[in-house]
Order: C-alpha cells, then structure tokens, then sequence
C-alpha cells in the first residue's frame, strides 16, 4: 500500500529482482547490509532516488553530481567515480531486464564501523554501495487527483543545525512530519522554515500559482531538488514568470493553484492545504501545462 504522491501501482515481478550490493547482484530477499554499517546505525550516508524512462535513468548527471556533493559533505570517499556508478547502475537495469517504469534507490554510506560510535576513525571498511530498483509505475491518478497536505509543527532546519541541502541518510524530521500529516488525515506534511515561511515538503518539493506566476521556496531550506530545478528552468524557458521567494501560508490558501514536485511522480496537484481546498481543489491549468513540458523534457533526455 502506498499513498499521496508516492502511489505507485504494485507489480508481482519485484518478488524476484535482483539487488546490487557493493557490486554483487543478489536477490531482493537476500539483499542485506551489516548491522556495523553506519547508514544502518547512524543514518551517516546519502542517497538519490532515480527514475527509468526508455531504458535511460533520467537526470542522472545532476543525480550523481548531488550524491558525490553530499558525500564530500560528510567527508567521505564513495571509493568508485562517477562512470563507475553510472556503469553499475545500468549493469543492475540489464540484469533485471529494466526499461521502463523503474524507481531506483541508490543508496550510499560510511561503511562499517568497527564498534557502535559516531566517530568516522572507527569505520573500517570501504563505503557501502547497495542499488535497489523496482519496477514501479506511479499510480496514473496522481497526475490528476488533488492531494492534501497539513502543515506540520517540524521546521526545517538551519544549515548549522543539520544542513536541509543535504540528502543524507537521517531523515527523522522528515518521518516526524510525515506522521503529523497522517494523524491528521493528510497525505504529505507541509513544512516551514525558521522564520515561518513556507520551505518544502516533507518528501516533495511545494509550488503555488497566483495570477499566471510560478512561486517556490527561496530554496535555503530545502534540498536542491533535481525536479523542483527542471520546473524552474522549465518556467524560464516557456515565458512562465517563476520565482523563488519567501512566502507565508496566507498566500497558499489564497493561491489559484499548487502542486508538489519529485523524481517518483513528477508533479502532482494539491487541491487542499489544512482543510482549505486550494482555488478550485482540482488539477489546474497550468499544472496540466507543466506536467506536459516535464514529460518532453523527460522524454528528450532520454531519448
């Protein structure tokens, strides 16, 4: 069962697919990490999730260009350059005979440690490097049916803090939020940022549209999403005014339109924030738009 903007339609194949773990191919039941390895015992890694059009992983420059970031963030060596990933990645596609409708996790930490403790001197291992891909369809109706989002009582917080740019492993202000929104019969949380303007979403990245314009987060709480990015330029390139500001819930509730952005499903509209439908609470028509110069966009780059 899955719900909100990662509904994806369930397919009996995955039952037999095969995992990547530091390079082996295994299958998904046997597919294990040690309980020494620090993504298991610390959250100290990061990850990107990847999509598969015409047997091409979209995007997958920037995606990898945001791991190995992320990566020398924590100040760790992933061990394999960039080719080397790209290369397993599409040798686990091949072994899966993998073309379409493909969500891959690709998943990346410290390594072992030699002993339950933070510090990075104990790991002793090379980084763990596992690839999970699954066949994956999203649920068609997300294109379409409005979601509903709450705002939640868990900031997003300041870079000195734990730096919200950072894809890392350690996502339990993310879970925290998440639940927020179920208990309150949500299907996503909507966070704000410290000064109580809108950031983002607990999974998804969060636009408005007011009178023909394109509004977004500032972008300095949230992480620097590879489809909020392609919208963005998307905008640009089409003459739709974007910006990316500081704004505060009041302008949601009166917004014409609003929609969530992400690898998974593209976008996705939202017809009601805290219990108020969001102009007329279904797809609008410059969401209908966006989603088809996605699609192109999708559809060129891999191609």
């Amino acid at each position: 069962m899955s719900y909100g903007s990662h509904a994806y339609i369930p397919d009996p194949r995955n039952a037999s697919v095969l995992f990547n773990v530091n390079g082996s191919l295994v299958p998904r039941d046997k597919a294990v990490v040690n309980v020494f390895d620090s993504g298991f015992m610390l959250g100290d890694g990061v990850w990107e999730g990847l999509r598969v059009h015409q047997g091409k992983i979209a995007f997958l420059e920037d995606h990898l260009d945001r791991l190995w970031e992320g990566a020398a963030a924590l100040g760790f060596d992933i061990g394999i350059s960039q080719d080397e990933m790209s290369a397993r990645l599409y040798e686990t596609l091949s072994a899966n005979d993998m073309r379409e409708d493909v969500h891959i996790r690709l998943m990346v930490t410290r390594g072992l440690r030699s002993t339950p403790y933070q510090d990075p001197r104990v790991v002793i291992s090379k980084a763990t490097i596992v690839i999970a891909p699954e066949f994956k369809k999203a649920d068609p109706k997300t294109a379409e049916k409005p979601l509903s989002l709450y705002t939640v009582s868990v900031r997003r917080g300041r870079s000195d803090v734990q730096d919200p740019g950072l894809n890392s492993h350690s996502k339990i202000n993310c879970v925290t939020a998440c639940v927020q929104a179920i208990e309150a019969g949500a299907d996503e949380g909507l966070m704000l940022d410290p000064q109580g303007f809108v950031a983002t979403c607990n999974s998804t990245h969060f636009f408005i549209v007011r009178k023909g314009e394109v509004w977004t987060s500032s972008g300095d709480y949230c992480l620097g999403g590879i489809t909020r990015g392609k919208i963005i330029d998307l905008c640009k390139a089409n003459d739709i005014p974007v910006f990316e500001k500081n704004f505060s819930l009041m302008k949601c509730y009166s917004a014409d339109e609003a929609f969530t952005t992400g690898t998974f499903a593209g976008l996705a509209p939202v017809g009601q924030i805290d219990g108020r439908t969001i102009g007329s609470g279904k797809r609008g028509a410059m969401v209908k738009r966006l989603q088809g110069l996605y699609l192109e966009h999708i559809h060129a780059d891999t191609s």
